[in-house]
């Protein structure tokens, strides 16, 4: 997973970043807080959310989302697992919720991407607005 290329001035440094999105990209399946997030690179809450912005254009929790989505997509492409448990299993603590959002982020349902959507994985979110 590339994050971020070129780090911008005043951004995080790299190894502080890879270290919070790794720690994102195990743990999606419970809940994260930007405290929790923030004490991995020993920051304040709002520092952490202001540099994380800064190196990925993203805030903390928009990050979080996009990663939800995109090991959702990754889900449903390729296991036949019940949309529900999917659901559970990248962080959403109900299934309607995983589908509002991924709905919001990509533009299709999830059962509708899991039957030939449009549009492929992760690429096809980069742009999008959430």
């Amino acid at each position: 997973m590339t994050v971020v290329a070129d780090q911008p001035a005043g951004g995080l440094p790299e190894c502080r970043l890879r270290r919070v999105t790794q720690y994102v990209q195990d743990n999606l399946h419970r809940e994260l807080r930007l405290a929790e997030l923030s004490g991995l690179v020993h920051m304040s809450p709002y520092h952490f959310a202001r540099l994380f912005k800064r190196s990925t254009g993203l805030s903390p929790h928009r990050f979080l989302v996009r990663r939800r989505i995109e090991q959702g997509m990754a889900l449903l492409a390729t296991q036949t697992l019940p949309i529900a448990e999917i659901a559970r299993s990248v962080g959403f603590r109900t299934p309607s919720h995983f589908t509002t959002t991924f709905r919001r982020v990509t533009g299709i349902t999830p059962s509708v991407y899991r039957s030939g959507g449009l549009i492929e994985p992760p690429q096809a979110i980069q742009g999008l607005a959430y």
